[in-house]
């Protein structure tokens, strides 16, 4: 043929499989999660592909005849959606701080201890703090509750409550104190500023303002630092401790404020008292606990204490970790054994913690891990709501354990492992039988 003959080009009589197996490769990364072919041929529209290009180009005769090639050709791939954010990820940082501003009102009496009598105050103290921590415990309930509906009303519950919380434990305080009307001032004085600041530092706690109470704590951290290397006075002795209190009321004052200047909210139920009950008895069976770990080896009170940082930030990692396995899972029964191996995971990891810190301190290493235990498993099943069954295991360890420790009766000091240990079995089995369910982690 020369140049002017024309070349006559026959229609294709089938498929362009190279063509196809092209494009295949192109779009494979987009075609294999695709459950059916015309998922393929919504991509193959959205590429523009049109009618005389699948034709011409690809051999097929229409849009979904080159899907359904496509379809077959490529093998069915299904990744993995990504990881969803955890929504109880702790602030380590926070948590670590709340644990330490817990323990930092003992260099308060570190620091005053020249300056008042322990057989005369002591009793006062024990006293006011044990009232402050189980009303501490029912009004933070109660002001998380009133929350939901508000800042202005959390606040409002704060305030009435927390001065309300300072008036019944200095009032209770006095009583022990007895004698002439001079001792009873005193102790009542004593009660009350301890009082104030645990209902301050409280309603800090609660609103999430540790950095500002850290703060107001810092001329009793300062003064406690000078201690080993200079002897502050009697002035200094009191007076950094009495500045440290004047600003945490100044400072929760100033949060109250703010609080309340917000509008109120539409909703204006109030929940019922009785909500709280709980609680409070819980707080007053927790403080009866360690009161009566503390009276035989306080050090190891202040491990425990500051070890409730780290038993916070277990109880996010418990919730983050359980949503976790509840997407893992496929059945009831696999759930709930992941749920057994988180708790596990994590009250061992707490128990490790306190463990040391019970040999370090003389406690042994039993009774501190099973008071540690107890109250760990009970704060976990109180922030599922769940509060009944701890109040009422603990109140009866306490009763028990104050009642051999009161009348000096048998087993003595051994009274407090032995009460304990059955409240943290019988919480872990409550916590496994309630949260091994997969609804309180919808």
């Amino acid at each position: 043929m020369d140049e002017t003959t024309l070349a006559i080009r026959l229609p294709r009589t089938g498929p362009d499989e190279k063509a196809v197996s092209e494009l295949a490769a192109e779009l494979a990364d987009r075609i294999g999660p695709a459950v059916h072919p015309y998922e393929v041929a919504a991509l193959l529209e959205a590429e523009g592909l049109s009618a005389s290009v699948i034709k011409e180009r690809y051999g097929h005769p229409n849009l979904f005849s080159l899907a359904s090639a496509l379809y077959a050709r490529v093998p069915r791939t299904f990744p993995e959606p990504p990881a969803a954010p955890d929504p109880w990820r702790p602030d380590t940082v926070r948590c670590l701080l709340r644990g330490v501003l817990f323990a930092l009102p003992a260099l308060a009496y570190l620091l005053t201890a020249p300056l008042w009598r322990v057989d005369r105050h002591a009793p006062v103290l024990i006293v006011a703090g044990v009232v402050s921590w189980a009303w501490g415990q029912a009004l933070g309930h109660r002001a998380h509750l009133r929350l939901v509906a508000g800042r202005r009303e959390a606040c409002g519950t704060l305030l009435t409550g927390s001065l309300t919380g300072a008036a019944v434990a200095t009032g209770l305080a006095v009583l022990p104190a007895g004698g002439d009307p001079g001792t009873v001032a005193a102790g009542a004085a004593v009660a009350a500023v301890q009082s104030l600041y645990l209902a301050a530092a409280g309603v800090l706690l609660v609103l999430a303002r540790e950095r500002l109470l850290l703060a107001a704590l810092s001329p009793l951290i300062a003064g406690a630092a000078m201690l080993p290397w200079w002897e502050p006075g009697p002035v200094l002795r009191a007076g950094l401790p009495l500045l440290a209190l004047l600003a945490t009321l100044a400072v929760t004052a100033r949060v109250l404020w703010a609080g309340l200047a917000v509008p109120a909210a539409a909703d204006g139920s109030v929940p019922p008292l009785r909500a709280s009950l709980p609680y409070g008895l819980f707080g007053l069976a927790a403080a009866v606990l360690v009161l009566l770990e503390g009276r035989r080896h306080p050090y190891a009170v202040i491990a425990l204490t500051l070890s409730m940082g780290p038993a916070e930030w277990l109880l996010y990692r418990y919730r983050g970790w359980s949503v976790a396995a509840l997407r893992a899972s496929a059945t009831p029964g696999g759930f709930l054994l992941r749920s057994a191996g988180v708790l596990g995971l994590c009250l061992s990891a707490y128990l490790l913690l306190v463990a040391p810190a019970g040999l370090l301190t003389g406690a042994g290493p039993v009774t501190l891990p099973l008071l540690a235990a107890a109250l760990w498993t009970a704060l976990l099943l109180q922030a599922f709501g769940v509060a009944w069954p701890p109040a009422a295991l603990c109140l009866a360890a306490a009763a028990t354990a104050g009642a051999v420790a009161w009348l000096d009766l048998p087993p003595g000091p051994a009274v407090l492992p032995l009460a304990c240990g059955p409240v943290a079995l019988g919480l872990a089995a409550c916590a496994i039988r309630l949260l091994g369910r997969p609804s309180p982690h919808a």
